[in-house]
Order: structure tokens, then C-alpha cells, then sequence
């Protein structure tokens, strides 16, 4: 235990340590302030806006603003449906892939457009499979500019709470420009060439068939001599499918596949992407803001939630299962030659404690890559990261659209607690009104929404017991976990899950884009009502939203909401299951 314990802490240091210079940088890039690569790439970011004619100075209004974030993300949709449903006649296309049914086509280009990147396909397969073509010039730029719209929107709200009697929020393309081009750019590119160091495959390359090394006789007595290894460029889109708080696979098996993560070093280097971004923003908004403090305080909340989830799911991987332990079946006791706990469905390549902190870190970021299977984990380690995922990605979450729920779960707390304590409810100096409190109840409850309107109806469809790889408990918690990822913005699954069937496909569809957008067009509200108030003076009625008792008032309220949300349907499915398993 106490290597698992080592391990964490190393991972959650490494983030902290990386995360506070990011979000320096990202918050003179968004002010438009010189940096390091602003040589390099201003005469490239003034030749964009010469190119598509765009006013770099206009600042717009929230309307506005929202209105070119959705047409952007429409716009977006049509062409990636396209590529899906006509990729056989495409380029790039080596292995013959045919287009995608129309209902898996509408699933993927809502998954990707909304940065979920939920895959109910395997890319390698041909059936439904994806072609080099559709790979990159379709899911990968839809995983730059999905992820640059969540932190576009983040800083549009910011500009709210920063600016004074005005109306404008600043122009929806110059930052989609700023972010692409000066954050997620570098990044990626560095990640993808340490990846290819590592073994990950970068090539237009058709797929290759090899010997295998022994022979192998499958069930039905035929003997299989040979294996295909899928090849494709897969590090460029690996890299920012983490760093962008993406994660969908290149390969079925997502992060698993040795192709994917191939060594020790680049799961770490993955595993630190996933939440890098995300943690450097909250730094970034108490820069940007004048106002170090609210971004620590709001990042403390944030930690706190993480680190607990983390060692809840440790734990109970670690300590396995009395049906593992039942008659010495399987030793689980942790030794100098084995993990021990629950191995099911890991790598033993990685273990427990990179295990468990992936599942944790990928739920926390509404990132959804794996590198193990969430549906072997024990009732309350599976429970943890569906539980991270139903609180609306907030424990971090994605990229900007993370730390904008939180900013709705903060107004919310500061309206609370103003009627507890009988304080003006007031948050970053600006007075929180009716409308401000209605449109931050849409960012908090669109989540539930979404998950528990979509998991109710698939329950009540007899033929989505026909997807189920398992009864009961377990079977209804496959079902739940399939709609919080779709809900969560995630992607995530409990593998066990088929869900390409035409109405699974379209309701996860439908619930993935309805918690995207409507969360981002209330922040945007938010933002376009906070812009044009004046700047309120701290008094004795105001409530402090950078002390501990925020912080913990903060905490309480996501973790109530949660709870009030989801008990219902959790008890029914991994709670169950627990004391099933215990009994």
C-alpha cells in the first residue's frame, strides 16, 4: 500500500509543480501579452485573421459571442458527419474502411464536436471503423477546436467578471486562434514527438500482418498462425486527445493498446497530460481576475475532491474482493513479485496505483481515455469515477468548460450561503442576481439532466438488456456509467456495454450535445450580465470566496447536488453491488 501511496502523490506533485507555470503563460497569451513563442508566431496568428477576414479587435457582445461558438461547433458537426458516413470514398484510406451507419455517424460527430470523444466503435474494425483520412482532418481537429471552445467560452466569462459597465466579451475567433496556436499547438507537438520516442506509431503505413511467435488454437479448434498490427498517424492525435481533455481512442482499446502507451514514461507523460491544462487554468483565472487567491481557492476545492476520489479507488483496488480472496482462489496480497488487489482488466505492466490514478484523473478531466477496464474495477472503485462524471466535470474537468461549471457551482455556493447568513450575495465583486442564479442552476443541473433522463429511458427499453455483458446490479451501473460519460462530456465506458444499436447511439448522442451547449450558452449569459454591472465594494455584509469555510462551502454544495441527483440510481447499481458482494 504504501508504493501505491508513493506513486500518487509523485503523479499529483508532478501535476502542481507543471500546472502553475501553465497557467502564467496561458494568462498573458489570453491579455495578449508578449511570450516567449510571440516572435515565432504572431506574423502566423496576424496572417490568420488577414486569411478568414477576421477583425481581431471586435469585441463582442454575449449573444454574439455565443452565436459564433454554436455555428463554429455546427458548422463543425456537418463536415465531420460527411467524412463518417463517405470515408470509403475518400483518401487515406488503406484497410477499405466503408462510412460509419448513419446513427454511429451521428454518435461519433457528436461526441467529438461536444469534446466528449464517447466511441461506440472500434477504430481498427472494419466494421465501423475509421480511416487515417477520417482520423485526422476529422476527430483530431474536432479535439483542438472543441477543446479551444470549452477555454474560449472560460476566458469570455472571466472578461466578465474583470470589465466594468460594458458589453463586449472579446472576439469568439481571436481567441480560438490564441488558444490553438499558442497553447495547444506547443503542446502537442512536444507530446507527440516524446510519444513517438516512445514507441508510438506516427505513419500512413497500411496495417501489417505478421507471424506470431506460437502458434494459437481457438475454441472452435481452428489454428491461428498470423495477426494483423494496426499502424496509422497515431501520436499527433494521442497528444491532444490528452492534453485537450479528449480522449478517444486511435485504437480500441484506447490507452491500453501498446501502440497507444507503450512504456512506463509515456503513461506517466499521459497520464500528466490529462489533467495539465485544466489545473494550469485555474491558476490562469485568479491571474487574469487580479486575484490570486479565488483561483487557489477554487483549485484547493478542486484538489480536495480529487485526492479523496484517488484514494478511495486505490483502496479499494488494492484490498480486491472476498470473491477473489474465497478459498485462496487468487492471491491478492501485494508482494515484491506481484501488484495483488483487484488486477482484473489492468495491465500488469502498470498496476494498481497507475491504475487507479488514471481512472481517477481521466474522470476528474471529462477526458475518458483508459488504460485499464473500468468495467473489471470492484462496485466502489467503479463507482468513483462514474460519481466524478456525474457531478458535471467540475472536479477539474475539461478544458474551460471544467472551471466555468465550477464557477456556476461558486455562485451558487455564495447565493446559498448568503441566505444562510443573511450576506449580499456577491461573488468577485459583482452583485449575483435573479438571473445570474437562474442561469448557474442550468450549469449545475443540466448534467443530472442529461444522465438521468437518458439512463431512464434506455431502462426502460427491453432490447437495451440485449447490450448488457452482465445482469442485475452491475448491468444497470453499465447502463448509468454509459450516460454519465455521455453526460459528463466524458467518453469513458464500462466496456462491457455495446452501444451501437440506432437508439443508443442517438440518445447518448442528444444527451452529449445537450450538456455541452447549454451549459456553455448559460455561462456566456452569465458572462454578458456580469459585463455590463459596476464593480461592488467590499464591505461587512460580503462573504469571503477564498477561505477555508468557502472552500469547504464550495465542496459541500457539488457534493450535495451529486448526491441528491444520483443516490437513487446509485444505490440501485454499484451500492447494490457492493453489499451483494459482501453478503
Amino acid at each position: 500500500m504504501s508504493n501505491v501511496v508513493i506513486q500518487c502523490v509523485l503523479y499529483l506533485v508532478i501535476l502542481v509543480a507543471l500546472g502553475i507555470p501553465l497557467g502564467k503563460y496561458m494568462g498573458k497569451v489570453m491579455n495578449g501579452e508578449k511570450v516567449f513563442l510571440s516572435r515565432i508566431l504572431s506574423p502566423v496568428e496576424n496572417g490568420i485573421y488577414k486569411l478568414l477576414h477576421i477583425d481581431k479587435d471586435e469585441d463582442m457582445t454575449w449573444k454574439k459571442y455565443a452565436v459564433c461558438a454554436v455555428a463554429f461547433s455546427v458548422i463543425g458537426f456537418i463536415f465531420l458527419l460527411v467524412m463518417c458516413l463517405g470515408q470509403g470514398i475518400l483518401p487515406l484510406n488503406p484497410e477499405k474502411f466503408g462510412g460509419q451507419s448513419w446513427h454511429l455517424a451521428f454518435n461519433t460527430t457528436s461526441s467529438f464536436v461536444t469534446n466528449t470523444n464517447w466511441q461506440a466503435y472500434s477504430a481498427e474494425n472494419p466494421s465501423g471503423g475509421l480511416s487515417y483520412f477520417t482520423q485526422m482532418l476529422g476527430l483530431n481537429v474536432q479535439n483542438f477546436v472543441s477543446a479551444a471552445t470549452g477555454i474560449a467560452v472560460l476566458f469570455a466569462l472571466i472578461r466578465g467578471f474583470l470589465r466594468v459597465k460594458k458589453k463586449g466579451l472579446g472576439n469568439f475567433y481571436t481567441d480560438m486562434t490564441k488558444i490553438v496556436l499558442y497553447i495547444l499547438m506547443p503542446i502537442c507537438l512536444i507530446s507527440a514527438v516524446v510519444l513517438v520516442s516512445q514507441g508510438v506509431p506516427q505513419t500512413f503505413r497500411e496495417y501489417q500482418e505478421v507471424d506470431l511467435l506460437e502458434p494459437v488454437t481457438l475454441e472452435d479448434g481452428t489454428v491461428v498462425t498470423k495477426e494483423v498490427i494496426p499502424l496509422g498517424p497515431a501520436a499527433s492525435q494521442i497528444a491532444i486527445k490528452q492534453a485537450g481533455t479528449n480522449g478517444g481512442g486511435f485504437w480500441g482499446l484506447n490507452s491500453t493498446h501498446p501502440f497507444e502507451n507503450p512504456t512506463p514514461l509515456s503513461n506517466m507523460f499521459e497520464m500528466i497530460l490529462l489533467l495539465l491544462i485544466p489545473v494550469g487554468l485555474c491558476f490562469t483565472f485568479g491571474r487574469n481576475i487580479k486575484d490570486m487567491r479565488q483561483g487557489r481557492a477554487i483549485f484547493i476545492a478542486m484538489f480536495l475532491m480529487l485526492v479523496v476520489a484517488l484514494g478511495i479507488v486505490a483502496f479499494n483496488e488494492q484490498a480486491g474482493t472476498p470473491q477473489l480472496a474465497q478459498n485462496g482462489a487468487v492471491d491478492i496480497a501485494a508482494g515484491a513479485d506481484q501488484a495483488g488487489g483487484n488486477m482484473e482488466g489492468k495491465e500488469t505492466r502498470f498496476g494498481i496505483a497507475t491504475s487507479s490514478t488514471w481512472a481517477a484523473f481521466t474522470t476528474a478531466a471529462s477526458n475518458g481515455s483508459v488504460n485499464s477496464m473500468h468495467d473489471s474495477y470492484t462496485p466502489i472503485g467503479g463507482m468513483i469515477p462514474m460519481l466524478l462524471m456525474m457531478l458535471g466535470e467540475v472536479v477539474f474537468g475539461g478544458t474551460g468548460c471544467g472551471l466555468y461549471g465550477m464557477i456556476g457551482f461558486a455562485i451558487l455556493t455564495v447565493f446559498i450561503a448568503g441566505l444562510m447568513v443573511g450576506r449580499t450575495p456577491e461573488y468577485l465583486g459583482k452583485k449575483i442576481e435573479p438571473f445570474e442564479m437562474k442561469m448557474a442552476v442550468l450549469v449545475c443541473l443540466a448534467t443530472p439532466i442529461g444522465i438521468l433522463i437518458g439512463s431512464g429511458l434506455a431502462c426502460l427499453l427491453p432490447a437495451t438488456a440485449d447490450s448488457l455483458n452482465n445482469p442485475g446490479a452491475h448491468g444497470l451501473s453499465e447502463i448509468l456509467y454509459a450516460y454519465s460519460s455521455a453526460g459528463g462530456n466524458n467518453g469513458s465506458a464500462f466496456a462491457g456495454f455495446n452501444a451501437n444499436t440506432p437508439f443508443l447511439n442517438v440518445s447518448i448522442g442528444l444527451v452529449m450535445l445537450f450538456v455541452r451547449f447549454l451549459p456553455m450558452l448559460a455561462a456566456l449569459a452569465i458572462a454578458g450580465s456580469l459585463v455590463q454591472k459596476k464593480k461592488v465594494a467590499v464591505s461587512a455584509g460580503t462573504l469571503p470566496t477564498h477561505n477555508a469555510m468557502f472552500i469547504f462551502l464550495l465542496v459541500f454544495i457539488v457534493l450535495l447536488v451529486g448526491a441528491l441527483s444520483f443516490f437513487p440510481a446509485l444505490a440501485l447499481g454499484p451500492i447494490a453491488e457492493f453489499f451483494q458482494m459482501i453478503a
